[in-house]
């Protein structure tokens, strides 16, 4: 990579890009208004990006049956935390970073609801219990202060073609997690089978 042709300003990237419309300046609204909770309440599938007090990034997906995310009223929502692998990557940079940013996806919709704000992480058990699968409540639970909210356009989905299962790779062709998850961990006695195995039981016996 040639480092002289890094852009380091904002000034050299505008020069290239430009300025966006004042439809895309005035699309942001900084509350969930009818049409946000109509989207949330379609949605089985939420990106939520967190970062550290370092800024160290991360994007975790949460999914659910669709409306999953509870939202409180006009400026709060809440994303249950269902069991997991326990690294809670997300809840540590909550705690050190409260600003987050989600993607909410709804499967076959090329656009999406981006919203930022601001999180803090809830044992609230009357709270919590509403988000009950199974008679199994979470732990807790992800509150986030809305501070923006705006649609993304369909582009990145058409040209991804990821809505069309005629565009998917056959089974086949598709990465093994486990052979991944192997080969990075590198423990003894730990193969491909055995992740595999260890897998498919925490999807059938602990989704929630």
């Amino acid at each position: 990579m040639n480092r002289s042709q890094l852009i380091r300003t904002e000034e050299e990237l505008r020069a290239l890009i430009g300025f966006p419309s004042e439809l895309v300046e005035r699309k942001m609204i900084a509350q969930l208004d009818h049409h946000c909770r109509d989207f949330i309440a379609r949605s089985p599938f939420v990106l939520l990006s967190t970062s550290n007090s370092q800024g160290q990034c991360d994007v975790s997906p949460r999914g659910d049956g669709p409306g999953f995310v509870d939202v409180l009223d006009d400026r709060h929502l809440v994303i249950p935390e269902r069991p997991g692998n326990k690294r809670i990557d997300s809840l540590r940079n909550i705690i050190a970073n409260p600003h987050v940013g989600m993607l909410f996806l709804i499967p076959g919709l090329g656009e999406t609801l981006r919203i930022n704000g601001r999180a803090y992480i809830t044992k609230d058990e009357k709270l919590l219990s509403r988000m009950a699968v199974k008679d199994r409540a979470p732990v807790v639970g992800i509150v986030v202060e809305v501070e923006e909210c705006y649609m993304h356009c369909a582009k990145a989905f058409l040209r991804s073609q990821l809505w069309k299962p005629e565009a998917w790779l056959d089974k086949e062709q598709l990465p093994s997690s486990a052979a991944i998850i192997a080969d990075h961990a590198r423990m003894d006695g730990v193969t491909a089978e055995t992740v595999a195995d260890r897998l498919a039981d925490g999807y059938k016996n602990r989704l929630y």
